[in-house]
C-alpha cells in the first residue's frame, strides 16, 4: 500500500492516504475501500504518523485523504497534521468528506487556519442514480446547496446503468459551476457495481479535452495520484 506520494502535474501537491476509524456511512454499493479502516486508535495512529513524516512542504500544497471522511481520523492524527501544516509552512490543504459532515465543514476549517478545498464524492448530479443506485446517502437538490459547504466534487464516470445524457449533465455542471473538481472512471472492484467498457471509451474519446483543463483531474486508475494499491 502506497501512501505518500506528489502530485507533479496539476495543481502540485504532496498527498496522503491515512488510515482511519469506520466510514460513517459505508454503505455506497460501488466501494470497497472502507477495507483499510481499523477500529484500533493506536493502530491507525502509529501508520498515519508514520506517513506524515514524508511530507516535506515543497509544494505548500497537501491533500490528507483516507477510506471515508476527514472527520474520521483520530485526534491526534489531526493534531499531527496541524503540527505539520505550521512547520513546514504550508499554506494549502485538500480534505475531502461525506454529506452527511456538512454543518461539520466550518469546523475543520477553523481548526486548520489555512485555506481548505473540500473534496466530496458526489458520484452524479443524477439525484436518483447517486441515492438510489450507488446507495450515496448525498441528498442534496441542488448545485447551489452543494456549494454551501464543499469546493470540490468528484464525479464517477463508466458505471454500467449510466448514460451517456447522465455524464454530459453532469460535466456541463461540473465546468460552469467549480474551479476544481476530480473525475473517477470507475474500475471493476469487489462491489457489485460493474464498469461500462463502452461508456468509458466513449468518455476518454469525447472528453479528452479535460486532461489539459488544469482545474479538473481526471483518474483512469485509482492509483493515478500515487497512493493506494
Amino acid at each position: 500500500m502506497d501512501r505518500y506520494s506528489e502530485i507533479t502535474n496539476k495543481n502540485q501537491r504532496e498527498i496522503v492516504l491515512l488510515k482511519a476509524f469506520p466510514c460513517a456511512w459505508g454503505k455506497c454499493s460501488f466501494c470497497d475501500y472502507i477495507l483499510d479502516n481499523s477500529n484500533f486508535e493506536d493502530e491507525i495512529n502509529k501508520v498515519n504518523f508514520e506517513v506524515l513524516e514524508n511530507i516535506t512542504g515543497k509544494y505548500k500544497v497537501l491533500e490528507v485523504i483516507n477510506s471515508g471522511s476527514c472527520f474520521e481520523l483520530p485526534k491526534d492524527t489531526l493534531a499531527r497534521i496541524k503540527e505539520i501544516i505550521k512547520e513546514k509552512k504550508i499554506e494549502k490543504l485538500f480534505l475531502e468528506s461525506h454529506w452527511a459532515y456538512k454543518n461539520r465543514i466550518q469546523e475543520m476549517r477553523d481548526y486548520f487556519e489555512i485555506p481548505i478545498t473540500f473534496k466530496i464524492g458526489v458520484e452524479t448530479f443524477d439525484y436518483d442514480f447517486r441515492n438510489g443506485y450507488l446507495n450515496k446517502n448525498a441528498k442534496f437538490k441542488t448545485v447551489e446547496e452543494l456549494k454551501e459547504y464543499f469546493d470540490s466534487p468528484c464525479i464517477m464516470v463508466g458505471i454500467k446503468g449510466q448514460t451517456k445524457e447522465m455524464i454530459d449533465r453532469d460535466m456541463e455542471i461540473v465546468l460552469n459551476n467549480f474551479d476544481h473538481a476530480t473525475i473517477n472512471v470507475f474500475v471493476n472492484n469487489t462491489s457489485s457495481v460493474k464498469r461500462d467498457g463502452e461508456l468509458v471509451n466513449w468518455f476518454a474519446n469525447k472528453y479528452k479535452h479535460l486532461v489539459d483543463n488544469p482545474n479538473i483531474e481526471v483518474l483512469f486508475n485509482n492509483t493515478d495520484f500515487g497512493v493506494g494499491d
